[in-house]
């Protein structure tokens, strides 16, 4: 598997996949360890069936962290059974007794990331690995100060404080749990799928292939999301360009003092004939206009 070509990744996403499945003392487990115990003595209406999911999904994430390890680093090595293009197998042979050594590299053997993946990985390992060993002034201590207060109603949350009595009584305990053996049954199941019997996952697939569309298309809320969110948010943008840029903006600011400039200037060029005797005949117009209104508006 790809284990023997990426060794520092393999390692690395093998210690997220512990982490995320919750296997002691990992990260993981802390914070899912804390939350279920948290659902389990909670009063809050609702917590046992939040408490069931949660012990469910704990089965779930083992599964699908370890398909990720077992599908990618683990089982036969895809990657030799790639098929090659006539001409460049061809110029692959031609350039083979020129270049030894090419011929691993022609076939796109993988390698390890370069550093600019590998340090991030390893800076996410380390945490993954000793985050949790700070979970009792995280959670039950004062490690927040006053930014974090717990109501009065969740007096649950001081009866955990009280039965927390240090990370390796924790860890130790979290061998015994339930959901401990259901991270363990999630990672032997990805490994009956993907190294035992690696023919089952698309057998089981198409067994259940309406659920399968259910899942892919994640209970239809993507595309409910693309048609009322994305698609409202572009039919709103639509509606605004039209009323407010093409029609106000453009149509009757825009255009509209345009269009009031040319009626104008087209009124003032009707009157500027060039003609005297049309200078003339105004001045006379408008002095009888003033004399009229001078002899009605006066005392």
């Amino acid at each position: 598997g790809l284990r023997k070509f990426m060794p520092i990744t393999y390692w690395t996403v093998l210690i997220g996949a512990l982490a995320n499945a919750g296997i002691p003392p990992f990260s993981g487990f802390f914070s899912k360890d804390t939350i279920i115990e948290a659902l389990h003595v909670s009063t809050t209406p609702g917590h046992a069936l939040a408490y069931w999911l949660a012990v469910a999904g704990v089965f779930v994430s083992a599964l699908y962290s370890f398909r990720l390890v077992f599908f990618a680093f683990h089982g036969k090595e895809r990657f030799r059974d790639e098929p090659h293009d006539a001409h460049a197998h061809d110029a692959h042979h031609g350039s083979h007794d020129e270049e030894p050594g090419h011929e691993e590299h022609a076939h796109g053997t993988p390698h390890e990331s370069p550093w600019v993946v590998v340090v991030p990985l390893l800076l996410l390992a380390i945490p993954s690995v000793c985050a949790g060993w700070i979970i009792g002034d995280v959670v039950f201590g004062d490690y927040f100060g006053n930014a974090i207060v717990v109501a009065p109603e969740h007096e649950w949350i001081a009866e955990m404080r009280e039965e927390f009595h240090g990370v390796v009584p924790m860890v130790m305990h979290g061998f015994t749990l339930p959901t401990f053996w259901l991270v363990v049954a999630g990672m032997g199941l990805a490994w009956y799928l993907y190294i035992a019997r690696p023919d089952q996952p698309g057998v089981w697939r198409q067994r259940f292939s309406g659920i399968v569309r259910i899942l892919d298309n994640k209970y239809g809320l993507d595309d409910f999301n693309q048609w009322f969110f994305a698609g409202g948010a572009v039919g709103l943008g639509k509606g605004l360009w039209r009323a407010g840029d093409v029609t106000i903006i453009d149509g009757l600011m825009v255009n509209g003092s345009a269009r009031l400039v040319g009626w104008i200037s087209r009124l003032s060029k009707g009157m500027q004939t060039g003609y005297i005797y049309h200078y003339a005949f105004a001045m006379i117009v408008g002095v009888g206009v003033l004399l009229t209104a001078f002899v009605m508006l006066a005392p």
